[in-house]
């Protein structure tokens, strides 16, 4: 018959805590007015209490700080922070101390030990004490696991584990709109929404584009001279309120005349945003590349470059458009000037532009006039290559506002 051998006792302890900043202390203000039957005895006992403020007793806040009670929550882009203390609670020496720190994620193992080495000797009551640090970067459960290995004074090698399991929420909620402007332009409108319990301070909200662009933000407003963010000076987000950013996106200038490239670009960029929380706790996310739809412009694509906004009537007035070919292949161009119930081209129709090659441009002058007032839609190209027999048509291209010539004149 086989006797169970009772379970060995370890020489050492373990102990892992959460390093977190504390919180302002907050109390309850009770109090009541002097003819009240208790008098001023709430108020005096406020006065006495160590935690109000002086002078300002019946604010809830307070001037002490608070340790944390439990373990709190952790947020993605957050630093994790823990102090692990290995503790000899015998009356022995014990040796070849080796202490492992490794958080395990839904997709990866990590090692969090600062040293790998082994610590020679270990006398009672004295402590091994290490403090490792660790950037989140995904959510879900996270998993901290702690072995520690050593040997006894009897050449016996002993080992044993703790796992402690938290979860990393979300801290923020980000959405994207964007909007294809026609002069190859790109405007980004970000939301973000605060998704926690407390406040935060939004220390950065930036863009960083890909190579093929330059951002601008459009965050802020001019000032007697100075720069002021729209958001005003304490750019505070409240729990699950939303703020919106705005970004306008421009093609450098060695991509930008190549139209066959800008065409295709779906990759914009990612957004880097960092806050700050309860006594300036830092964190951190990063969005992944973020992608537009391309816009489709088909084989050739007429932009217009300038056209004035206001024109008289029956007057003629100058437009610029840009013709550019987004195919892969050449071609022969004829334009023709078909005239609407309000704009009249003026010039030939069916005049050939000649051969336009692959993701080349050409900008062509135009003149027109409008007998009808009001804002008026320019429409009626057509473009035709020859090559396919192919026409493509250009209507509601931009509109201008005709006016009455003794209108303006007074105005």
């Amino acid at each position: 018959m086989d006797v169970a051998q009772p379970k060995q006792e370890h020489l050492l302890a373990l102990k892992v805590m959460r390093l977190t900043k504390p919180t302002l202390f907050t109390n309850i203000p009770v109090t009541c007015e002097e003819r009240d039957l208790p008098g001023n005895l709430f108020n005096q006992l406020m006065k006495d209490d160590p935690s109000t403020v002086k002078g300002a007793e019946a604010l809830m806040l307070g001037e002490m700080l608070t340790l944390p009670q439990n373990f709190g929550n952790i947020f993605l882009g957050e630093t994790f922070s823990s102090y692990i203390s290995v503790h000899n609670d015998s009356n022995q020496v014990v040796k070849d101390i080796l202490v492992k720190a490794d958080l395990q994620t839904s997709s990866q193992r990590l090692n969090l030990s600062a040293s790998s080495a082994a610590v020679a000797e270990l006398k009672p009551d004295c402590c091994i004490d290490d403090v490792i640090h660790h950037e989140v970067k995904e959510i879900g459960t996270h998993i901290l696991v702690c072995a520690v290995s050593y040997t006894t004074q009897t050449g016996e090698k002993m080992y044993f584990r703790k796992f402690f399991k938290f979860q990393v929420l979300k801290p923020l909620d980000v959405k994207t709109k964007f909007y294809n402007a026609e002069t190859d332009e790109v405007f980004l409108e970000a939301q973000i929404q605060n998704i926690t319990t407390s406040p935060m301070f939004m220390e950065k909200v930036s863009l960083e584009p890909s190579i093929m662009y330059n951002v601008a933000e459009l965050n802020t407003v001019e000032t007697a001279g100075e720069s002021e963010s729209t958001f005003g000076s304490r750019t505070y987000l409240q729990p699950m309120d939303t703020r919106q950013y705005l970004y306008c996106l421009k093609p450098k200038q060695e991509f930008a005349e190549k139209a066959g490239v800008i065409k295709g670009v779906t990759v914009i960029g990612k957004l880097d945003i960092v806050w700050k929380t309860n006594l300036g706790e830092r964190g951190r996310l990063q969005t992944s590349q973020l992608q537009r739809m391309a816009p489709g412009y088909g084989d050739v694509r007429l932009s217009l470059e300038t056209i004035p906004d206001t024109v008289n009537l029956e007057e003629p007035f100058d437009i610029t458009c840009k013709i550019t070919n987004c195919s892969e292949r050449t071609m022969d161009l004829v334009l023709e000037m078909c005239n609407t119930n309000s704009i009249h081209w003026c010039g030939v129709s069916g005049r050939q532009l000649g051969k336009l090659h692959p993701s080349s441009s050409l900008h062509l002058a135009l003149t027109l006039l409008s007998s009808v007032q009001g804002l008026q839609s320019v429409s009626g190209l057509r473009l035709t290559d020859t090559f396919l027999k192919r026409t493509y048509e250009y209507d509601d291209i931009a509109q201008v506002c005709v006016v009455s010539s003794k209108v303006k004149q007074e105005s």
